[in-house]
């Protein structure tokens, strides 16, 4: 980028100058080429198609399934980090206790598996799909102040990221958006660490997709009531631990994301059920003011969405949500539990059937081959011919110990 002046960066606004960024850059080039990229067909996705629709993978071969179903982008989920993917090696809740660097690894593994299955793609001769799709990646409350925002979203676009969200709950009390107690920071403080990602974008050279998520419709605290926009819902009382009481509501969540809004290419209100009239008049009020500025949803599996809509509504509820501005719609958790819930369903069959159970699993995945699925002969799913190549190659053309060739993938699952 050499400034701010394409109509890419309509209705965002920066607080400081480009020469700011160019004293922060350095003179070595980016590292952040996939960022960059990734960033830039995100933006393109979103500008050219009714939404674009995301799943959460816990895995990088999560994220290959997710491709080779469909999908042309992933979403890397915080909760789903914490639950069984980040780099402390334990089980959390999303209540902010895994190491920051957790994310931005996981999204580095994602991209490595998907960059993998593409070579091995290739040296199939296979046509399709493409897997260089665009990670959108969970911040949290950016782990701490401006500083610590600024550093995870860097890790995050070093990684490959091509967009990032980031919440205005505060980051010693951060937990999932679904549960209970959420504390809130004041707006200068959320748009302090808005304008920390927007900086580390820039720094990075990465039109970074930066969406912002206001959790006041159902927060109950906020640190401080010295914002006059705050303020009008601040409902007196102060806690134990300090924090004053917070009314929250819509018109709070509406209140906070218009004031954001000129920070963030998207803003999403994290909501408690799934209801087509709270998006309908969260939407018609920010767009009212910011026509052009689009919106996100979370189809969450926190919601039991057959005792909220009807068949047809949820069948629906997607492309009503498209019509009022909601261009990037995602299920955060479903790899969490379609990985425990498919295993489950396996290992109770083994434990009171035996080998039938698994051989029903393999019936299944030579069934899903006809519409794209490979995993079942895994040797090859993972590369083992590629490296067979790898190994022929600097041996001259001579190599006889290849592994695939007399393997029993090779002899029994041959198509």
């Amino acid at each position: 980028m050499s400034g701010w002046k394409d109509e890419r960066w309509n209705g965002i606004i920066r607080e400081y100058s480009y020469e700011d960024v160019l004293r922060l850059r350095g003179s070595w080039p980016s590292p952040a080429v996939y960022s960059r990229l990734l960033s830039e067909k995100f933006w393109r996705m979103l500008k050219s198609r009714p939404y674009v629709f995301a799943i959460g993978a816990m895995t990088g071969t999560q994220a290959i399934q997710m491709v080779d179903a469909g999908f042309e982008a992933i979403y890397v989920s915080g909760w789903q980090v914490a639950a069984d993917a980040n780099e402390a090696g334990m089980m959390y809740p999303d209540l902010g206790l895994y190491p920051s660097n957790s994310g931005p690894a996981l999204v580095r593994r994602i991209l490595r598996a998907l960059w993998r299955a593409d070579q091995i793609r290739n040296l199939e001769g296979r046509k399709g799909p493409d897997y260089f799709v665009p990670l959108i990646a969970d911040c949290e409350a950016g782990f701490g102040g401006p500083l610590h925002a600024f550093e995870v979203v860097r890790e995050m676009i070093e990684a490959g990221a091509a967009s990032v969200h980031l919440e205005d709950q505060h980051h010693s009390e951060r937990r999932c958006g679904h549960l209970g107690g959420k504390v809130l920071v004041p707006l200068d403080a959320f748009k302090r660490t808005l304008v920390a990602a927007r900086l580390a974008a820039d720094v990075m050279d990465v039109p970074l997709v930066i969406i912002a998520r206001t959790d006041s419709l159902d927060a109950n605290f906020i640190t401080s009531d010295h914002d006059p926009i705050d303020s009008q819902f601040v409902t007196g009382g102060r806690t134990p631990e300090g924090y004053y009481r917070f009314s929250g509501g819509m018109d709070a969540a509406v209140a906070r994301a218009l004031e954001v809004a000129p920070y963030a290419e998207l803003i999403w209100f994290e909501t408690k059920r799934p209801s087509l009239e709270d998006a309908k008049e969260f939407a018609q009020k920010v767009l009212s003011r910011y026509p052009e500025k689009m919106l996100a949803y979370n189809l969450s599996p926190s919601f039991n969405w057959k005792k909220h809509l009807e068949a047809d509504q949820i069948a629906e509820f997607q492309q009503e949500l498209a019509r009022l501005g909601y261009k990037f719609q995602f299920i955060t958790l479903a790899g969490f539990h379609a990985l425990n819930a498919s295993m489950f369903e396996l290992a109770k069959g083994l434990v009171e059937e035996g080998m039938p159970a698994y051989v029903r699993l393999q019936e299944k995945e030579f069934e899903l081959e006809r519409v794209g699925y490979r995993a079942a002969r895994h040797q090859s799913f993972v590369g083992v011919h590629y490296y067979d190549l790898v190994y022929d190659i600097v041996s001259g053309g001579r190599a006889s110990a290849k592994a695939l060739e007399g393997s029993t993938e090779k002899e029994q699952f041959t198509l």
